[in-house]
């Protein structure tokens, strides 16, 4: 097995935790007497920021370098990986920060909302550029 290969196999835990995630926040928001809901997501976050973390390092440090469009479309999805992995990181910290608060409505609840919301765009989107390297430049897996 190829270090290379490790990449594509851990990127997939972030993608699928930050989308379930962010969903079980938009299912509190409509039943809101449901705490499980947010709970969930809280515990969905901490796992999407960890598996993020690992993902990122394995693509910055275990993947090569490309040129051309490729190398373009590469730089790109490493752009948004770094941009999804730190808007989790600052989610995270500041989920932390309204749960030992114990104010599950605080206003500072929806700043972490607000961020978690932009790591599911930004995880979206670097999915999507990643699986562009691999289907229309054909990298192997």
């Amino acid at each position: 097995m190829n270090t290379e290969h490790l990449h594509p196999m851990l990127v997939h835990f972030p993608i699928a935790l930050v989308i379930a995630g962010f969903g079980f926040e938009l299912a509190y928001l409509l039943f809101k007497g449901e705490i499980c809901f947010s709970k969930a997501g809280f515990y969905l976050l901490i796992l999407a920021t960890v598996a993020a973390g690992f993902a990122w390092l394995s693509g910055y440090f275990l993947t090569g370098e490309m040129a051309g469009t490729a190398g373009e479309v590469k730089e790109s999805h490493e752009l948004s990986a770094t941009i999804t992995t730190v808007l989790l990181i600052a989610a995270t910290v500041v989920r932390l920060f309204v749960q030992k608060a114990g104010n599950h409505n605080s206003p500072v609840k929806w700043f972490s909302f607000a961020l978690y919301g932009l790591a599911a765009i930004a995880v979206s989107i670097a999915g999507f550029l990643g699986g562009s390297l691999v289907y229309e430049y054909m990298l192997p897996l």
